[in-house]
């Protein structure tokens, strides 16, 4: 269910979910906003060579095939959790922070789940379908404001349209696209984009990518109104949690370090006028 049409009227397997973000229009988002407060600078030209509607579209049935899997397993929050409420609150305040980013997001569904699992884990798939996991939320005791730090940066994954552009590097799709849409049709490179719908799991992000969507996270979450100090204190829950041999998964991709933290803490202080402004 959509949460925002709502708002108006067993362990879960190790997947590399966190993954799904992205697909936006190739024009609109190819420039930073002129309010933006953090420097990110203009998205990756790249994602212009698959089609956005495509990928929204492999997502959005990937996404579906999740939750009905979860729900099978009796793990998908029922809409009445208090978990998942707290999440959707969280989501309606970030949620109208993003048309600047990306202008296609006025047009997304927005949607937010909670699936029961153990893992570290949280992911937001083209055309804004959200999922946490519980252990996320139990495991690092994740504060309201901890929690909009990542929801804000896998929602930048997304606006940034990071897995559009990845997927038409490894795919090559760049090279066939160049041959010129007479000869292969926008069609069949649609078919090329749902044909990766499960592969999208595994793509791994690059440093730039995580560090464009910290610090577009950290400025959604503060013009939400959630302090931007969190995110400082998540990625520092983070690195503990990732101390062990078998620490979660998450961290396989989205590694906290002393770099991440500094990197945070200097832009702090660019989005603390946002947040004091979204408190009034």
């Amino acid at each position: 269910m959509c949460f925002l049409c709502d708002a108006k009227h067993s362990a879960w397997p190790g997947r590399r979910a966190f993954l799904l973000a992205a697909a936006g229009t190739a024009a609109t988002a190819a420039t930073t906003p002129l309010l933006a407060q953090v420097d990110v600078g203009p998205a990756s030209q790249l994602r212009n060579l698959v089609p956005a509607d495509e990928i929204e579209s492999a997502a959005t049935q990937e996404y579906s095939k999740l939750l009905a899997e979860a729900r099978a397993k009796g793990a998908l929050a029922p809409q009445g959790n208090p978990q998942l409420q707290r999440l959707r609150t969280i989501a309606s305040k970030l949620v109208p922070q993003t048309a600047q980013w990306n202008d296609r997001a006025k047009q997304w569904r927005w949607e937010v789940n909670l699936l029961g699992s153990k893992q570290i884990n949280a992911f937001c798939m083209p055309g804004g379908k959200i999922a946490f996991y519980t252990g996320i939320l139990d495991q690092l005791k994740l504060t309201d404001d901890e929690a909009a730090m990542i929801m804000g940066h896998e929602m930048a994954h997304a606006l940034r349209e990071h897995a559009r552009a990845r997927i038409a590097k490894s795919q090559g799709t760049g090279t066939l696209l160049s041959l010129g849409a007479q000869l292969l049709g926008w069609g069949q490179v649609g078919d090329l984009a749902a044909s990766i719908g499960t592969q999208l799991l595994t793509l791994r992000f690059s440093r730039e990518d995580e560090t464009d969507a910290d610090l577009v996270g950290l400025e959604l979450a503060a013009r939400g109104g959630y302090n931007p100090q969190a995110a400082v204190s998540l990625w520092e829950k983070m690195a503990q949690a990732g101390g062990g041999a078998s620490g979660p998964s998450f961290l396989s991709t989205h590694p906290s370090g002393p770099e991440r933290i500094q990197q945070l803490q200097a832009n702090v202080p660019k989005v603390q006028g946002l947040y004091q402004r979204a408190r009034g």
